[in-house]
């Protein structure tokens, strides 16, 4: 008697023969791609995030610091993510002690390990900015 076959593995697996099929896959490179995402403006950021329309609420600024210490606590699991929100806060307004501080504040409720990888993600951000400069 032979085992069944489970519908999932044949899709994983058919999948995975078409894409080896596609030369461009091979190219393909997830921090290619993150590099060609772009970073919006400030003053868009402030439109949709922040206090523009909401006259006494929070600035953009402020909201992607939240929202660095949101994903802090998930356990900074989405590297393109966190890195981004890096980004966008640093064009926001948020200085390289605003986004440690933010982080390791977190590690008090997310742990070290969150707060660790949360770091290192950030400090990649950095790093790209004085290779920048």
């Amino acid at each position: 008697m032979s085992d069944p076959v489970n519908p999932f593995e044949a899709m994983m697996k058919q999948a995975q023969e078409m894409a080896k099929a596609m030369p461009s896959m091979d190219a393909f490179s997830p921090k290619v791609f993150e590099a060609m995402m772009g970073t919006m403006p400030k003053d868009m950021m402030e439109m949709m995030f922040g206090n523009s329309i909401n006259e006494n609420g929070l600035d953009a600024r402020t909201r992607l610091l939240l929202t660095l210490a949101g994903l802090t606590m998930q356990g900074a699991q989405n590297d393109t993510v966190m890195r981004q929100t890096v980004r966008h806060a640093i064009t926001a307004g948020a200085t390289e002690q605003h986004i440690k501080e933010t982080i390791a504040q977190m590690s008090v409720f997310a742990g070290l390990p969150a707060m660790t990888r949360a770091m290192e993600l950030a400090q990649q951000v950095f790093d790209e900015k004085e290779g920048d400069a």
